[in-house]
């Protein structure tokens, strides 16, 4: 991929200092994406016996805790921590990827681990215990993997007969997983866990304790959602799933509504579909992570990654990987739907170039054109770095980090474009300041065509959430994903105006997702700080931190750091919870 960026980049600041497009070839055939194509991937040994990328330490994400810490430590304080920063820092992500004797093969795999810094009058305090999933407490109970997920294959259960398996093909959430390992999301008062099945698992603030499973598809007739809903102003949430319908699948936004404190009536009793359009092709819905939203509309991107229909069948029969029922078809464009929030209908479509994605950064409207940016890569190749086999064999491989290049792209998609008969080369986009572009195509169709934010590799992008969410916004904050950099662990602050950058780092240091908390009464975007979990590399295993960040000048204010009993792997997204006698910033 990058041999088609241009530009220039500073590498002593971490500056970009030019406007890059973005402009990828896609690729000429379709790929099985399965996991026996990504162990048959070869790849010649370095015989320099140099590894290709020193500074990465692929291991902080294949830690495994060994003990739960239920009373919280006391954290060692640097610096300063603000002294109306009162709150908790709630984590998700992979806490355990062992099960007796098993070892899970793909990094999704691993048993989810919540965790928690407590702030409270310049003090943190950390704690973190698992996830008590029904698939947490059959693997402990059989102390083995006696479940199939994405990448690894469980024990089946040898009284099952032919007959039974195949009445499992039929049933939508029979096999299906709650190992709710990616997010966490506040629905109104209270706080759950959520991975991409409709399972959510509702945890105490406090104590970390798993409360209660939640079955999402006895509230709607949903097969699965996304582990990134959106939580608005008044605390209703809108999320994105699909639902099976006689005409085949469909892509659905789901509503639930805020709690209604007068009947004590709970955000999922009263949840409904309120868009929903057909899956581009009807055997093979498009993957989806993540969903735009605006004032007005909804926006869905269905990339060439696709789940393919007859192969999930397949694979559940054969109690096989649901990695095995991907596919990706790199010869098809991204299709890009905009949808009215008030009608619930399709107000207009584009097609753009050939690219996978996990995170939208943010959209918004501008002068009769929707403005969308997406942490994007030419193919689903960083899902195949994320096997543990692969992970191990990174330093080996020279084409690991090609396989984790993205960059942050913009699109810019004119709602009420030009008519069909001007100049197909004319640009149909009347904004300024932009290099993306959009055209007709000889069937009527708007293509669009995207420009590079900045060129750094980002992933995990959060924004100033509360405020600018569907909005005109400027910075976005994310983390770097060039395992070939200088320096992997490092914090990127990009300015999206004027498409400069800021970065934060630390040798051997791996920070994570960075959450924004607006400082009281805040009186500009980026007036507040930046939270980040930290995890150390090498030997420094059982080490973790919660850093603070100014987000205005990116300098660190201070940290906290903790000794841990057990290793600390590193996490993957989370949210602040504010302390109750502090306003919702």
């Amino acid at each position: 991929m990058d041999e088609k960026l241009s530009g220039k980049l500073d590498n002593k600041s971490g500056v970009a200092t030019s406007v890059f497009l973005w402009s990828p070839l896609p690729t000429k055939k379709k790929l099985d994406f399965t996991k026996t194509e990504v162990q048959n991937k070869k790849n010649d040994k370095n015989t320099n016996s140099e590894p290709y990328y020193p500074n990465c330490e692929f291991q902080i994400w294949l830690r495994s805790c060994e003990k739960e810490i239920i009373k919280p430590l006391e954290g060692k304080i640097i610096g300063s921590i603000p002294s109306w920063l009162n709150g908790s820092l709630l984590r998700n992500g992979p806490g355990s990827l062992k099960a007796g004797r098993d070892e899970f093969k793909h990094l999704f795999d691993s048993s989810a681990l919540i965790h928690r810094f407590a702030i409270k009058n310049g003090n943190v305090t950390y704690q973190c215990r698992f996830l008590q999933s029904e698939v947490y407490k059959k693997i402990w109970m059989a102390n083995r993997i006696v479940v199939t997920e994405f990448g690894t294959k469980g024990i089946p259960d040898p009284c099952h007969s032919i007959f039974q398996r195949i009445t499992t093909m039929f049933s939508l959430k029979s096999g299906m997983s709650d190992n709710a390992m990616i997010s966490v999301y506040p629905f109104g008062d209270e706080i759950y866990a959520l991975n991409e099945f409709p399972f959510i698992h509702k945890l105490d603030g406090e104590t970390l304790d798993t409360l209660k499973r939640v079955d999402l598809t006895e509230s709607v007739s949903i097969v699965n959602h996304t582990s990134h809903p959106h939580v608005m102003e008044d605390s209703s949430v809108y999320n994105i799933g699909m639902a099976m319908y006689a005409s085949g699948p469909y892509q659905c936004v789901i509503y639930f509504p805020k709690k209604d404190e007068a009947t004590n009536t709970s955000m999922f009793e009263k949840a409904k579909i309120v868009a929903s359009i057909p899956a581009r092709w009807p055997l093979h819905p498009s993957y989806i992570h993540t969903f735009g939203i605006t004032e007005n509309y909804f926006v869905i991107m269905e990339q060439p990654l696709s789940i393919s229909l007859p192969d999930l069948m397949a694979v559940r029969f054969n109690n096989e990987p649901l990695a095995g029922a991907f596919k990706w078809y790199g010869d098809e464009y991204t299709q890009i739907s905009v949808i009215s929030r008030k009608t619930g209908l399709l107000e207009r479509r584009f097609q753009a170039e050939t690219f996978f994605y996990m995170h939208i950064i943010n959209q918004y409207e501008n002068s009769d054109h929707v403005i969308l940016d997406v942490c994007a890569y030419r193919d689903p190749s960083m899902l195949d770095c994320m096997y543990v086999e692969t992970m191990r064999n990174m330093q080996n491989n020279p084409d690991y980090a090609k396989m984790f290049r993205g960059r942050p792209i913009r699109f810019v998609l004119p709602m009420n474009p030009l008519p069909q008969n001007v100049s197909r080369a004319e640009n149909l986009i009347t904004l300024e300041n932009t290099k993306a572009r959009a055209k007709y195509l000889a069937s009527g169709e708007i293509h669009v065509q995207a420009e590079m934010l900045c060129n750094l590799g980002c992933e995990t992008p959060r924004i100033h959430y509360e405020k600018y969410l569907g909005k005109k916004y400027r910075y976005f904050y994310a983390i770097s994903s060039d395992v070939d950099a200088e320096n992997p662990g490092t914090i990127i602050k990009v300015d999206v105006e004027t498409r400069t950058c800021k970065t934060w780092q630390q040798k051997n240091c791996f920070p994570g997702e960075p959450i924004f908390v607006p400082s009281p009464n805040s009186q500009f975007e980026d007036d507040g700080i930046i939270l980040s979990v930290m995890v150390w590399g090498y030997e420094d295993t059982n080490h973790v931190g919660l850093l603070i960040l100014d987000a205005h000048s990116f300098q660190e204010m201070g940290r906290a750091e903790f000794k841990t009993p057990s290793p600390v792997p590193k996490c993957l997204h989370g949210w602040f919870f504010p302390n109750k006698t502090t306003a919702f910033c």
